[in-house]
């Protein structure tokens, strides 16, 4: 009996039944990588129930993903690897716009990430997936066109071999233990590594461990961290010298006398991006004995229209928002100075005003007793939300639960 080949048009002799359709292997490789992606992507969509739109966006994805490759394992023809390059492609996709930007429109995907073990295996086999459906269209290739039995073989080991540590890092992933729990807020999932660590004081070094607040998210423990991490890494390269400031922008607004000068470029305020280490709205040096500066702070504020009751719903109870609504500016636009100390809602004198009211939190780069977000504390502390209590975290990095050392009696 004559094969019959489906990809080739063939049809059989009259009288004869046809064969089966013959896949070529590319195309078979590509579906079991299309396999062991969308498994990551299940075993995700059930590690980050946190985030509901993120566990739709997740078990999507599993199910195209998976969806297509046992489709692939059996069909072939262009409509097939068409499909999977749309399917694999979206997904690697949207692993690329999690790493850059963040997927605004899925919360827990919200916020860009750093590529983990386990979304990089993902992505990696959803890019051999659209690789092999791509090479499949070539059909007028005969060594593309061959089943390849062995090639599809050593696809699945090596399959197997990526989707399994996957698939773990991806399923341990939670805040108290070790692993980081938000999973990698992205099409994939992700593994922390923090460990079982004890709870300590803030001394601003990496890594970053945030663990052991009850009432915060695996999201919300991740967001903390990754812009914690972001701005230790970044802001002392880029801003130890205040004498430098002026040309890059930032300009002081003449609180010296408090301890610690703000300096604050004043576009970046409304400017549309918010929590970004690279550019702080504002910048926070202390003031040493010697009458030099300091690095201590990034001061992040959000644009004019927020207040305290609207403010970001980021990082949970780690991060506490707070307000400047007694400082009367005055001076150049753009480089205003406080000139008066007025408690809101009475007006500011003579010319001075009000430049903005709206929310900000500080991310320290040095120790601090009350943690990295901390707030100065007294009269620079600002106003936080009504009901709320000016928050003080001693120690980071224990499991849920866990004692604080420093309230033990001594």
């Amino acid at each position: 009996m004559n094969e019959f080949d489906w990809n080739a048009g063939e049809r059989p002799p009259d009288g004869q039944a046809a064969a089966p359709p013959r896949v070529p292997g590319l195309l078979r490789a590509a579906a079991v990588a299309s396999l062991g992606a969308g498994a990551i992507h299940a075993t995700a969509a059930g590690s980050h129930s946190e985030h509901r739109s993120a566990v739709v966006a997740f078990a999507v994805v599993a199910v195209l993903q998976i969806g297509w490759g046992a489709l692939a394992l059996a069909r072939s023809g262009g409509l097939v690897s068409l499909a999977g390059i749309a399917v694999n492609g979206a997904a690697v996709g949207g692993w690329v716009l999690a790493k850059t930007s963040g997927i605004s429109f899925i919360t827990g995907l919200d916020v860009k990430e750093s590529p983990e073990l386990a979304d990089t295996l993902c992505a990696s086999l959803g890019a051999v997936a659209v690789l092999g459906a791509l090479a499949a269209l070539a059909t007028g290739v005969e060594w593309i066109s061959r089943p390849h039995p062995g090639l599809v073989g050593l696809a699945a080991v090596a399959t197997l071999s990526v989707a399994v540590p996957g698939m773990v890092a991806t399923g341990e992933h939670g805040h108290g233990g070790g692993t980081h729990a938000s999973g990698e807020h992205d099409m994939a999932g992700m593994d922390h590594g923090h460990g079982s660590a004890q709870p300590k004081p803030y001394d601003a070094t990496l890594p970053v461990d945030l663990s052991g607040v009850e009432g915060v998210s695996a999201a919300e423990q991740k967001e903390a961290e990754d812009l914690l991490t972001e701005t230790l890494q970044i802001l002392p390269g880029k801003f130890s010298d205040p004498a430098k400031l002026p040309a890059m922008g930032w300009y002081p607004i003449g609180d010296a006398v408090t301890g610690f000068e703000h300096f604050i470029n004043w576009p970046l305020i409304d400017d549309g991006i918010t929590l970004d280490p690279d550019k702080p709205e504002s910048i926070v040096y202390e003031v040493l004995p010697d009458g030099t500066r300091k690095l201590v702070a990034a001061m992040f504020i959000e644009p004019r229209d927020v207040t305290l009751e609207n403010a970001p719903d980021f990082g949970g109870d780690l991060i506490q928002w707070h307000s400047h609504t007694n400082l009367c500016y005055g001076g150049e636009p753009n480089k205003l100075m406080i000139r008066a100390v007025v408690e809101y809602p009475a007006p500011c004198p003579g010319d001075t005003f009000r430049d903005h009211l709206s929310p900000m939190i500080h991310v320290w780069v040095t120790p601090h007793e009350c943690g990295p977000f901390a707030a100065l504390e007294g009269e620079g502390g600002g106003v936080i939300a009504p009901g709320e209590e000016k928050a003080c975290d001693h120690a980071h990095g224990a499991p849920p639960g866990a004692t604080d050392p420093a309230a033990q009696p001594s």
